[in-house]
């Protein structure tokens, strides 16, 4: 029963999705990540199409993902996926990344919300489709911790730059994706030669929209490798928040 309610879908990590190191991009896993969500609730009949029909949509609000090993150009690798809890509000959906050989590599967790495409206000989940999403719960195993709560104190900017073209998606809005392509590209390329992305934590805060000015701000915790990022646009309203934990590249070159 548990394997009905959990999706699995292959990818191959092709030359353009790998950086110099020749491992798979955080962003381009991120878009798995993603498209495994949509998938899995598109095939149990509560996907984007059949939501848009009652001017819903889905929204994601929380993502946090750990890895112990990125797949190798050309490696192929798969993700299963699976809604966690079901909640009025909001609902948790959790990841887990196979290597070629089917062992777990990392996972990931993320929460989303339903809401109105005329008013943006949340939809009772337990009221869209008699809460039929509440059959596909799985208890699978995921384990890492959940999104923590993200601060940001630090009041210098370190970057800004225009929302454009390549930013917004189909719903108009910049992409979240593209949010923690940004905040990666705050890093230099010599921490990357010496460290990886061992967990990125994502927390959506708000939407910004083509040409808007997204302003960048960072604090990092005691000389430590954690770090702690805010995007705010146009001045003011912040639109996300995000948590960098590196470690140490050689352990798995």
């Amino acid at each position: 029963m548990s394997e009905q309610k959990i999706g699995t879908y292959s990818f191959v990590a092709e030359p353009f999705h790998v950086d110099f190191t020749g491992r798979l991009t955080l962003g381009v896993l991120g878009n798995h990540l993603l498209n495994c969500a949509g998938f899995h609730a598109s095939e149990r009949g509560f996907g984007m199409a059949s939501v848009n029909e009652e001017n819903y949509t889905w929204v994601l609000s929380r993502l946090a993902i750990e890895m112990e090993e990125m797949p190798r150009q050309y490696e192929s690798f798969s993700i299963d996926t699976w809604v966690e809890d079901v909640y009025r509000l909001f609902t948790n959906r959790n990841y887990a990344i196979r290597n070629k050989d089917g062992r777990p590599i990392g996972y990931a967790r993320s929460v989303w919300a339903m809401i109105s495409m005329q008013t943006r206000k949340p939809i009772d989940l337990l009221s869209v489709n008699g809460g039929s999403i509440r059959e596909f719960i799985c208890d699978a195993p995921c384990p890492i911790d959940t999104p923590s709560r993200i601060k940001v104190t630090a009041e210098n900017e370190v970057a800004s730059l225009r929302a454009k073209y390549s930013d917004i998606d189909v719903n108009g809005h910049v992409n979240s994706i593209r949010y923690i392509e940004h905040i990666l590209d705050l890093f230099p390329l010599e921490l990357y030669r010496e460290k990886r992305v061992h967990r990125f934590e994502m927390a959506y805060v708000a939407e910004s929209y083509y040409d808007d000015l997204l302003s960048f701000y960072v604090d990092r915790e005691r000389e430590s490798d954690i770090y702690e990022a805010a995007i705010r646009k146009n001045g003011g309203e912040t639109v996300c928040r995000a948590k960098i934990i590196f470690d140490n590249n050689q352990i798995h070159l």
